[in-house]
């Protein structure tokens, strides 16, 4: 599932930054198996609660990771977003977009990507490294916004094509946010640390 996601934020990414109507209509398809993969998952989880009652880190690691697919099915939804927009754009006046969307997209996928490795792992330095990868989304985020709000203001006839392109942005930066997540979880899983709030974080 986990992979899936991982393709379809790629696949968004190009789509989006090539207006490929194509790629992005293809990459919609797969959101019906990451949503099948959801719910096979959450069967799967409530079978072991049920017929094997596992106690201290196994319940934990069950429960988590009932949670964990909650992340990625959203995940897998923003990159339908980011596809619907790349559509939109195809059947409009070519336009470059912003250069960073396409370097948030590759952060994203490997935060995604590290996030998942953490879980194989056990590793919660790694679920570290992803949590403090978001902040550098952020800066991403929050410098295209600004930007995008002066091109509006210079170029009013682009509005609509970059408003389409602020969307995907923050998009992304909802994306990244569903990987801290599952960062989180993975330390809470390994450590017994709940560092869903910054305040509990401590030096990480």
């Amino acid at each position: 599932m986990a992979g899936r996601v991982e393709e379809m934020i790629a696949r968004a990414g190009r789509a989006f930054s090539e207006r490929d109507a194509e790629l992005a209509t293809k990459t919609i398809d797969l959101d019906a198996a990451v949503n099948r993969a959801e719910i096979d998952i959450d069967e799967m989880c409530l079978r072991i609660l049920a017929r094997r009652q596992p106690m201290a880190s196994d319940l934990r690691f069950v429960t988590l990771v009932m949670k964990m697919v909650t992340d990625l099915e959203r995940i897998a939804d923003l990159a339908v977003n980011i596809c619907e927009r790349a559509i939109d754009l195809s059947r409009q006046e070519p336009f470059v977009v912003h250069a960073d969307i396409p370097k948030m997209g590759v952060l994203v996928e490997s935060m995604v990507r590290d996030a998942i490795d953490a879980l194989v792992s056990r590793s919660s330095e790694k679920a570290w490294e992803v949590i403090r990868r978001d902040d550098t989304v952020d800066e991403f985020y929050h410098r295209i916004f600004g930007e995008l709000l002066d091109a509006m203001r210079a170029e009013p006839a682009r509005v609509h094509a970059l408003i389409h392109v602020q969307s995907v942005a923050k998009w992304l930066e909802r994306m990244a946010d569903h990987a801290t997540n599952l960062a989180e979880l993975v330390i809470f899983m390994v450590d017994g640390r709940d560092v869903r709030h910054p305040k509990e974080r401590g030096s990480g």
